[in-house]
């Protein structure tokens, strides 16, 4: 049976290309890959990953700084086994480490998943907009492209930041970890709804006189009705990515919960259903569809044309 890994030195084992853990067990093997797999050696920095190959050359040759541990031996094989091919000496392309599969993998799941809801959001925010002036089919896929693509960089891009960041201590990054979905899709949601309404911008909208009669086409309006949905599409997660945490923080210390940890799962999918059901309806009454603005507030041509003080819009939904 071999010895415990851990009764190994660096000089046992470092010039002959072992491992920490012995590699002739699957726990041996578990360890090993764990250590690999590590991604915090995604972000070694060419410098760092220069000073790690050159310690374990001078390992390699008796040429040690006096003073060397073990630890840092250790420390530099696994950097050089996480980013060095031992094949081919080059560096591994990031995304293909062993150390960045679960990184990117969350990435890619996390892509497709904003990618389908953000995909939806913008079906929404078209078919919902103002359509008194047609979009050319060409727009539409701009727009389409324009607002999934960015929805989504915003989304993952947050979330992946926080996700890798280092620099916060366990409570505090678990409390940003809970909240910080809001801004990225808050976010997200602002992007796709003007991309995917920028033709009212360029077009304007049509606004009414108290007798339903188009007085003109308005970009002031347009651009109105695009703040109204935003700031709407920024209130409809805030209620469902707060206050669920708040209220499972409390029921997670009740007696039942505390008996019955399986309850956990079908208590919080409860909780974020009766949330949803509550941040709809809340953020879309925020404004009236047909939204009034004082006609002296829209272009010179159109608050000349009509003798109302208050013209109506569409503001969509």
């Amino acid at each position: 049976m071999p010895r415990d890994p851990s009764h190994y030195s660096a000089s046992d084992c470092l010039f002959n290309g072992m491992c920490f853990s012995s590699q002739s067990s699957f726990l041996g093997r578990f360890r090993h890959f764990v250590d690999i797999i590590d991604p915090r050696t995604l972000f070694i920095s060419e410098t760092r990953l220069k000073e790690c190959v050159a310690l374990l050359d001078h390992f390699k040759h008796g040429t040690l700084p006096p003073g060397t541990t073990d630890q840092q031996l250790w420390e530099a094989q696994k950097v050089k086994q996480a980013i060095i091919h031992p094949d081919t000496g080059q560096k591994i392309f990031m995304p293909f480490r062993m150390s960045g599969t679960d990184t990117f993998y969350y990435c890619v799941l996390l892509s497709v998943l904003q990618w389908l809801n953000q995909s939806h959001n913008a079906c929404v925010n078209y078919a919902n907009r103002n359509a008194t002036k047609p979009t050319p089919t060409s727009r539409f896929i701009q727009g389409y492209l324009g607002a999934v693509t960015s929805a989504v960089s915003i989304a993952v891009g947050l979330n992946v930041l926080i996700e890798k960041s280092r620099t916060f201590n366990p409570a505090t990054r678990l409390i940003i970890q809970r909240f910080v979905p809001f801004p990225a899709v808050a976010s997200a949601n602002i992007c796709n709804v003007a991309l995917m309404r920028h033709n009212e911008l360029s077009e304007g909208i049509d606004v009414l006189d108290s007798n339903g009669n188009v007085v003109g086409s308005s970009r002031i309006a347009a651009k109105h009705a695009l703040m109204e949905t935003a700031f709407t599409r920024v209130v409809l997660p805030l209620p469902i990515f707060v206050l669920p945490p708040i209220i499972m923080a409390f029921l997670e210390k009740r007696p039942l919960l505390q008996a019955h940890r399986w309850l956990m799962l079908p208590v919080h999918s409860l909780v974020c259903l009766a949330v949803f059901g509550l941040s709809l309806p809340l953020a879309i009454s925020l404004f009236p569809q047909m939204s009034e603005i004082q006609a002296s507030h829209l272009e010179p041509e159109i608050a000349m044309a009509t003798d109302c003080k208050v013209l109506t819009y569409n503001k969509g939904l």
